[in-house]
Protein backbone atom coordinates (compact mmCIF):
# COMPACT_ATOMS: atom_id res chain seq x y z
CA UNK A 1 0.00 0.00 0.00
CA UNK A 2 1.52 3.36 -0.82
CA UNK A 3 -0.31 6.74 -0.36
CA UNK A 4 0.66 9.74 -2.74
CA UNK A 5 -0.94 13.30 -2.69
CA UNK A 6 -2.59 14.38 -6.18
CA UNK A 7 -3.40 17.64 -5.03
CA UNK A 8 -2.36 19.76 -1.78
CA UNK A 9 -4.85 21.96 0.71
CA UNK A 10 -5.51 25.36 -1.05
CA UNK A 11 -6.28 26.85 2.15
CA UNK A 12 -4.90 26.63 5.60
CA UNK A 13 -6.45 25.85 8.94
CA UNK A 14 -4.87 29.39 10.34
CA UNK A 15 -4.79 32.38 8.12
CA UNK A 16 -1.98 34.67 7.91
CA UNK A 17 -3.37 37.41 9.72
CA UNK A 18 -4.76 34.69 12.62
CA UNK A 19 -0.92 33.89 13.26
CA UNK A 20 -0.09 37.79 13.44
CA UNK A 21 -2.85 38.58 15.56
CA UNK A 22 -1.34 35.19 17.47
CA UNK A 23 2.56 36.29 17.26
CA UNK A 24 1.43 39.98 18.24
CA UNK A 25 3.02 41.17 15.09
CA UNK A 26 2.36 45.11 14.50
CA UNK A 27 3.31 48.05 12.66
CA UNK A 28 2.91 49.98 16.20
CA UNK A 29 1.04 52.67 14.69
CA UNK A 30 -2.73 52.57 13.39
CA UNK A 31 -1.51 54.51 10.40
CA UNK A 32 0.93 51.84 9.44
CA UNK A 33 -1.41 49.18 10.07
CA UNK A 34 -4.22 50.37 7.66
CA UNK A 35 -4.53 50.50 3.99
CA UNK A 36 -7.61 52.13 2.18
CA UNK A 37 -8.31 51.51 -1.19
CA UNK A 38 -10.86 53.21 -3.07
CA UNK A 39 -12.81 50.42 -4.94
CA UNK A 40 -16.40 52.45 -6.46
CA UNK A 41 -15.73 56.21 -7.12
CA UNK A 42 -18.09 58.18 -5.19
CA UNK A 43 -20.33 59.59 -6.96
CA UNK A 44 -24.00 60.04 -8.24
CA UNK A 45 -24.77 56.99 -9.66
CA UNK A 46 -27.63 56.32 -12.69
CA UNK A 47 -30.16 53.98 -13.05
CA UNK A 48 -28.51 50.10 -13.87
CA UNK A 49 -29.26 48.88 -16.89
CA UNK A 50 -31.75 45.83 -16.53
CA UNK A 51 -31.90 45.66 -12.97
CA UNK A 52 -28.77 44.00 -12.87
CA UNK A 53 -25.33 44.98 -10.40
CA UNK A 54 -23.73 47.24 -13.06
CA UNK A 55 -21.63 49.43 -10.79
CA UNK A 56 -18.95 47.10 -9.76
CA UNK A 57 -15.86 48.53 -8.26
CA UNK A 58 -12.00 48.36 -8.39
CA UNK A 59 -10.37 44.65 -7.10
CA UNK A 60 -8.15 44.82 -3.98
CA UNK A 61 -5.70 42.31 -2.61
CA UNK A 62 -6.53 41.28 0.49
CA UNK A 63 -4.79 37.96 1.32
CA UNK A 64 -3.68 36.41 4.62
CA UNK A 65 -5.54 40.36 5.89
CA UNK A 66 -7.93 41.89 7.83
CA UNK A 67 -10.82 43.39 5.82
CA UNK A 68 -13.79 45.74 5.77
CA UNK A 69 -15.62 47.16 3.24
CA UNK A 70 -16.65 50.59 3.22
CA UNK A 71 -20.30 51.78 1.47
CA UNK A 72 -20.41 56.15 1.99
CA UNK A 73 -23.87 56.92 1.07
CA UNK A 74 -24.81 60.35 0.05
CA UNK A 75 -28.24 61.73 -0.74
CA UNK A 76 -30.26 58.74 -3.08
CA UNK A 77 -32.81 60.80 -5.37
CA UNK A 78 -36.66 60.61 -4.64
CA UNK A 79 -37.48 57.07 -4.41
CA UNK A 80 -33.72 55.98 -5.64
CA UNK A 81 -32.57 52.50 -3.94
CA UNK A 82 -29.08 50.85 -3.56
CA UNK A 83 -28.31 47.54 -3.20
CA UNK A 84 -24.82 46.53 -2.38
CA UNK A 85 -22.75 43.20 -2.39
CA UNK A 86 -19.09 41.93 -1.86
CA UNK A 87 -18.06 39.65 -4.59
CA UNK A 88 -14.60 37.60 -4.74
CA UNK A 89 -12.07 36.03 -6.71
CA UNK A 90 -9.02 34.52 -7.07
CA UNK A 91 -7.23 36.94 -9.20
CA UNK A 92 -8.30 40.44 -10.07
CA UNK A 93 -9.43 40.51 -13.82
CA UNK A 94 -11.68 37.66 -12.17
CA UNK A 95 -14.52 36.15 -12.68
CA UNK A 96 -15.41 37.39 -9.69
CA UNK A 97 -18.46 35.58 -7.49
CA UNK A 98 -20.98 36.99 -4.90
CA UNK A 99 -19.63 36.15 -1.67
CA UNK A 100 -22.12 34.51 1.41
CA UNK A 101 -23.14 36.75 3.36
CA UNK A 102 -21.53 39.62 1.54
CA UNK A 103 -25.01 41.56 0.55
CA UNK A 104 -25.81 45.04 2.65
CA UNK A 105 -28.85 45.99 3.64
CA UNK A 106 -31.15 47.80 0.81
CA UNK A 107 -30.36 51.59 1.42
CA UNK A 108 -33.61 54.13 0.39
CA UNK A 109 -34.57 57.64 1.06
CA UNK A 110 -36.00 57.04 4.22
CA UNK A 111 -34.85 53.56 5.71
CA UNK A 112 -38.61 52.25 6.04
CA UNK A 113 -38.87 48.65 6.65
CA UNK A 114 -36.37 46.57 5.72
CA UNK A 115 -33.59 48.97 4.85
CA UNK A 116 -31.45 51.41 5.34
CA UNK A 117 -31.28 55.67 5.19
CA UNK A 118 -29.05 56.87 2.64
CA UNK A 119 -27.01 59.95 4.35
CA UNK A 120 -24.77 57.23 6.17
CA UNK A 121 -22.03 54.99 5.72
CA UNK A 122 -22.28 51.29 6.15
CA UNK A 123 -20.02 48.06 6.97
CA UNK A 124 -19.57 44.50 6.70
CA UNK A 125 -16.15 42.11 7.59
CA UNK A 126 -15.05 39.82 4.71
CA UNK A 127 -14.12 36.87 6.53
CA UNK A 128 -13.83 34.66 3.15
CA UNK A 129 -10.84 33.12 1.90
CA UNK A 130 -10.12 34.65 -1.93
CA UNK A 131 -7.21 36.93 -2.77
CA UNK A 132 -9.26 39.59 -4.62
CA UNK A 133 -12.57 41.25 -3.29
CA UNK A 134 -14.22 44.26 -4.96
CA UNK A 135 -18.37 45.78 -4.41
CA UNK A 136 -21.18 45.32 -7.05
CA UNK A 137 -23.64 47.84 -6.94
CA UNK A 138 -27.66 48.19 -8.49
CA UNK A 139 -28.95 51.51 -8.77
CA UNK A 140 -32.88 51.42 -9.17
CA UNK A 141 -35.76 54.25 -9.32
CA UNK A 142 -33.47 57.20 -9.71
CA UNK A 143 -29.73 58.44 -9.48
CA UNK A 144 -28.01 58.12 -6.32
CA UNK A 145 -25.27 59.37 -4.69
CA UNK A 146 -22.58 56.51 -2.99
CA UNK A 147 -19.16 55.04 -3.50
CA UNK A 148 -17.06 51.85 -2.02
CA UNK A 149 -13.87 51.64 -0.38
CA UNK A 150 -12.25 48.67 1.31
CA UNK A 151 -9.77 49.09 4.58
CA UNK A 152 -7.21 46.26 4.73
CA UNK A 153 -5.17 45.81 7.82
CA UNK A 154 -2.21 45.06 6.29
CA UNK A 155 0.36 45.46 9.65
CA UNK A 156 4.31 44.27 8.82
CA UNK A 157 4.07 42.83 5.61
CA UNK A 158 7.60 42.10 5.39
CA UNK A 159 7.99 38.80 6.55
CA UNK A 160 4.81 37.46 5.04
CA UNK A 161 6.16 35.06 2.83
CA UNK A 162 7.98 33.46 5.60
CA UNK A 163 5.01 33.49 7.83
CA UNK A 164 3.40 31.66 4.97
CA UNK A 165 5.93 28.79 4.90
CA UNK A 166 5.78 28.12 8.46
CA UNK A 167 2.22 28.34 8.45
CA UNK A 168 2.25 25.30 5.56
CA UNK A 169 4.61 23.63 7.64
CA UNK A 170 2.32 23.49 10.96
CA UNK A 171 0.11 21.98 9.27
CA UNK A 172 2.39 19.17 7.59
CA UNK A 173 3.47 18.99 10.87
CA UNK A 174 0.10 18.34 12.78
CA UNK A 175 -1.24 16.32 9.51
CA UNK A 176 2.04 13.60 10.15
CA UNK A 177 1.20 13.28 13.98
CA UNK A 178 -2.85 13.70 14.02
CA UNK A 179 -2.25 10.86 10.75
CA UNK A 180 -5.20 13.02 8.80
CA UNK A 181 -6.01 15.09 6.18
CA UNK A 182 -7.31 18.73 7.76
CA UNK A 183 -8.49 20.85 4.57
CA UNK A 184 -9.25 19.31 1.50
CA UNK A 185 -7.00 17.57 -0.68
CA UNK A 186 -6.88 14.53 -3.59
CA UNK A 187 -4.82 11.80 -2.92
CA UNK A 188 -4.22 8.77 -4.55
CA UNK A 189 -3.58 5.31 -2.88
CA UNK A 190 -2.35 2.36 -4.68
CA UNK A 191 -2.53 -1.26 -4.06
CA UNK A 192 -0.61 -4.41 -4.70
CA UNK A 193 -3.55 -6.79 -4.81
CA UNK A 194 -7.09 -6.39 -3.36
CA UNK A 195 -7.07 -7.55 0.44
CA UNK A 196 -8.80 -10.96 2.11
CA UNK A 197 -11.30 -8.77 3.94
CA UNK A 198 -14.20 -7.15 2.23
CA UNK A 199 -13.45 -3.39 2.73
CA UNK A 200 -10.61 -1.18 2.33
CA UNK A 201 -9.34 1.56 4.65
CA UNK A 202 -8.73 4.75 3.72
CA UNK A 203 -5.88 7.03 5.13
CA UNK A 204 -6.21 10.58 6.54
CA UNK A 205 -9.80 10.56 7.94
CA UNK A 206 -12.56 13.08 6.66
CA UNK A 207 -13.12 11.48 3.64
CA UNK A 208 -15.23 13.85 1.35
CA UNK A 209 -15.87 10.83 -1.56
CA UNK A 210 -14.25 8.76 -3.93
CA UNK A 211 -12.98 9.89 -7.65
CA UNK A 212 -12.29 6.17 -8.85
CA UNK A 213 -11.75 2.92 -8.10
CA UNK A 214 -9.04 1.21 -10.85
CA UNK A 215 -7.36 -2.17 -11.93
CA UNK A 216 -4.99 -2.96 -14.64
CA UNK A 217 -4.61 -6.18 -15.79
CA UNK A 218 -0.87 -7.79 -16.82
CA UNK A 219 -1.04 -6.33 -20.49
CA UNK A 220 -1.51 -2.48 -19.12
CA UNK A 221 -5.84 -2.54 -19.44
CA UNK A 222 -7.23 -0.47 -17.22
CA UNK A 223 -10.81 -0.96 -15.77
CA UNK A 224 -12.89 1.24 -14.05
CA UNK A 225 -14.96 -0.09 -11.20
CA UNK A 226 -18.89 0.66 -10.34
CA UNK A 227 -19.88 2.89 -7.52
CA UNK A 228 -23.11 0.87 -5.88
CA UNK A 229 -22.70 -2.03 -8.33
CA UNK A 230 -18.96 -3.04 -7.57
CA UNK A 231 -18.17 -1.30 -4.26
CA UNK A 232 -19.96 1.30 -1.46
CA UNK A 233 -17.89 4.20 0.16
CA UNK A 234 -18.15 4.87 3.36
CA UNK A 235 -16.94 8.26 4.51
CA UNK A 236 -17.44 7.81 8.58
CA UNK A 237 -17.47 11.09 9.46
CA UNK A 238 -14.22 12.65 11.51
CA UNK A 239 -13.37 8.93 11.16
CA UNK A 240 -11.11 6.61 8.84
CA UNK A 241 -13.40 6.21 5.43
CA UNK A 242 -13.91 3.11 4.00
CA UNK A 243 -14.82 1.40 0.63
CA UNK A 244 -16.71 -1.64 1.05
CA UNK A 245 -18.15 -4.56 -0.91
CA UNK A 246 -22.13 -4.97 -1.48
CA UNK A 247 -23.83 -8.04 -0.90
CA UNK A 248 -22.95 -10.87 -2.62
CA UNK A 249 -20.02 -9.23 -4.39
CA UNK A 250 -16.56 -10.08 -4.48
CA UNK A 251 -12.94 -8.12 -5.73
CA UNK A 252 -12.31 -8.67 -9.10
CA UNK A 253 -9.81 -11.24 -10.03
CA UNK A 254 -7.44 -10.69 -12.30
CA UNK A 255 -3.60 -10.91 -13.00
CA UNK A 256 -2.47 -8.02 -12.35
CA UNK A 257 -0.02 -5.34 -13.50
CA UNK A 258 3.43 -5.28 -11.98
CA UNK A 259 3.73 -1.78 -11.20
CA UNK A 260 0.50 -0.59 -8.77
CA UNK A 261 -1.99 -2.19 -10.41
CA UNK A 262 -4.36 -1.04 -8.41
CA UNK A 263 -5.38 2.96 -8.34
CA UNK A 264 -7.76 4.73 -5.59
CA UNK A 265 -8.41 8.18 -6.26
CA UNK A 266 -9.82 9.79 -3.10
CA UNK A 267 -10.92 13.32 -1.53
CA UNK A 268 -10.12 14.23 1.95
CA UNK A 269 -9.98 16.91 4.67
CA UNK A 270 -12.44 19.49 6.07
CA UNK A 271 -13.95 21.41 3.90
CA UNK A 272 -13.04 25.14 5.10
CA UNK A 273 -11.00 26.61 7.97
CA UNK A 274 -13.34 27.26 10.21
CA UNK A 275 -14.79 23.80 10.23
CA UNK A 276 -11.07 22.19 11.81
CA UNK A 277 -11.48 21.91 15.69
CA UNK A 278 -10.34 24.55 17.90
CA UNK A 279 -7.64 22.22 19.84
CA UNK A 280 -5.98 21.63 15.75
CA UNK A 281 -5.90 25.34 15.07
CA UNK A 282 -4.73 25.96 18.59
CA UNK A 283 -1.87 23.51 17.93
CA UNK A 284 -0.61 24.74 14.78
CA UNK A 285 -0.49 28.59 15.85
CA UNK A 286 2.07 26.84 18.99
CA UNK A 287 3.96 24.78 16.31
CA UNK A 288 4.08 28.12 14.19
CA UNK A 289 4.97 30.11 17.34
CA UNK A 290 8.01 27.81 18.21
CA UNK A 291 9.12 28.04 14.29
CA UNK A 292 9.18 31.62 14.36
CA UNK A 293 11.10 32.50 17.47
CA UNK A 294 13.66 29.95 16.57
CA UNK A 295 13.63 30.10 13.06
CA UNK A 296 17.33 30.38 12.94
CA UNK A 297 17.83 26.73 14.86
CA UNK A 298 16.43 24.60 17.77
CA UNK A 299 18.19 22.77 20.62
CA UNK A 300 16.96 18.85 19.98
CA UNK A 301 17.37 19.18 24.03
CA UNK A 302 15.19 21.88 24.13
CA UNK A 303 11.49 21.37 25.72
CA UNK A 304 10.16 24.36 23.32
CA UNK A 305 10.88 22.31 20.12
CA UNK A 306 7.48 21.74 18.73
CA UNK A 307 7.33 18.21 18.28
CA UNK A 308 8.43 17.61 22.18
CA UNK A 309 6.23 20.28 23.42
CA UNK A 310 3.41 18.26 25.47
CA UNK A 311 0.49 21.04 25.12
CA UNK A 312 0.72 20.54 21.78
CA UNK A 313 0.81 16.70 22.21
CA UNK A 314 -2.15 16.98 24.37
CA UNK A 315 -3.94 19.24 22.63
CA UNK A 316 -3.68 16.79 19.42
CA UNK A 317 -3.86 13.63 20.86
CA UNK A 318 -7.75 12.96 21.03
CA UNK A 319 -7.90 13.76 17.22
CA UNK A 320 -5.11 11.40 16.49
CA UNK A 321 -6.06 8.28 14.09
CA UNK A 322 -4.67 5.06 15.29
CA UNK A 323 -5.86 2.41 12.72
CA UNK A 324 -3.66 0.43 10.78
CA UNK A 325 -3.51 1.35 6.60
Amino acid sequence: MQAVIKTAPTIEPISLADLKMHLRLDSETLDGNLALTQSLAYGSHGISAGGLYTHTGTGVDVLGKQAEVLVHHGTNGATGTVDTKIQEADALAGPYTDWTGGAFTQVTTDGAGATEPDNADYKKQYTGSKQYIRTASKVLLAACEFGTSILVNAATVAEDDLLTAIIQASREYVENYTRRALLTQTWYLYLDAFPDCDYIKLPWGNLQSVTSVKYKDYEGTETTMTVTDEYLVETNGEGVGRIVLPYGVTWPTFTAYPSNPITIEYVCGWTAAALVPEAIRAACKLVCADLWTNREGQSVGSAQIYFENPVVQRLLYSHRLWDEF
